[in-house]
């Protein structure tokens, strides 16, 4: 359990018949962002609840911030925060009394609740908006908002549950940094999100859930070199080029009519200089060439549709 900030092995959980969480395993080291993608009802919710003391699971031995949640929940509950897709705040009372009240809710001093407000809001870019109700404010204003209240307890881990839904790209992007600058400050950061391209872009670590059981587990790379369709296309003007580029590779996918070739590649810097390498010895030169790589939408689609063998998943992802 050493540099772990959650473990969890064999965590269960149903609903009379439905098995939303069936014996799943998730280690989250201190200090990184792990991000739990899966599609709607798939249990990333019900598993932010059961490891945030919200809810009990069936079964399975659970351990957050080095403590066992089932024997010490206050524990775990003064070690963490929560921030859901709803925020949590007031509309009806300012952003800075919002952030009193919570400073009331950890039993901070009346001073010491103005200090952490003050430096909070700062931090956040709300001085501005603190003396506005909450309601006026903008749906990332609120966002920042929300995370800046459930820094008020200074959590070890924070789980943040679809933390960006509604947001503009541009609210979206700020919130992304605000979340980078958390583990830059030594907080562990548990996400789940409905947004691919979040969980690219900030997590260490990504496990997919599917059907109750983490289909696969692993860096973004990781999971990216399980699903095959990677490919060079090269295209051409002149149609003599073409050909001769054809004849040097005969496993190519011809396209005629765009002069184009496809060559089936995992996009390593080594497989493409091979491709080059062959056109050179023909002394042919592309006119435009394009590597495609599966993305984490490809990823999504394929671990939430079919299973991947097992042999094909990085080492230690198959839960």
């Amino acid at each position: 359990m050493t540099g772990l900030a959650i473990a969890a092995n064999g965590l269960r959980k149903s609903y009379g018949d439905k098995s939303v969480l069936d014996g799943i395993d998730l280690s989250v080291p201190e200090g990184t962002i792990f991000s739990l993608l899966g599609p709607n009802g798939a249990g990333k919710t019900t598993a932010v609840k059961i490891l945030s003391t919200l809810i009990s699971a069936d079964t399975g031995e659970i351990r957050v911030a080095g403590h066992d949640l089932a024997a010490d929940p206050q524990a775990v509950r003064a070690a963490i925060g929560v921030t859901g897709q709803f925020s949590a705040v007031d509309g009806l009372i300012t952003g800075e009394e919002n952030m009193l009240l919570m400073a009331d809710l950890h039993h901070l001093s009346k001073s010491e609740g103005q200090r952490v407000t003050a430096e909070l809001l700062q931090r956040f870019d709300l001085v501005e908006a603190a003396k506005k109700p909450a309601a006026s404010y903008s749906g990332g204003m609120k966002r920042r908002l929300d995370i800046a209240m459930t820094l008020v307890g200074n959590p070890r881990i924070i789980f943040l549950d679809e933390p960006t839904t509604g947001l503009d790209p541009r609210s979206r992007h700020n919130m992304w940094q605000i979340i980078r600058e958390l583990v830059t400050g030594g907080v562990t950061v548990f996400l789940t999100t409905q947004y691919l391209e979040e969980a690219d872009q900030l997590a260490d670590r990504i496990a997919v859930l599917n059907n109750g059981k983490i289909a696969a587990e692993g860096t973004a790379e990781e999971l990216k070199r399980l699903i095959p369709g990677g490919h060079v296309r090269l295209r051409f003007t002149d149609p003599a080029s073409y050909r001769s580029a054809a004849s040097a590779l005969p496993e190519a996918t011809r396209d005629d009519e765009a002069l184009a070739l496809q060559i089936p590649s995992g996009g390593s810097q080594r497989e493409l200089r091979t491709i080059l390498d062959r056109l050179d010895i023909a002394g042919i030169e592309a006119d435009e060439l394009t590597v495609h790589t599966p993305d984490l939408d490809d990823v999504f689609f394929a671990l939430t549709a079919t299973s991947i063998p097992a042999q094909n998943q990085p080492k230690g992802s198959v839960r």
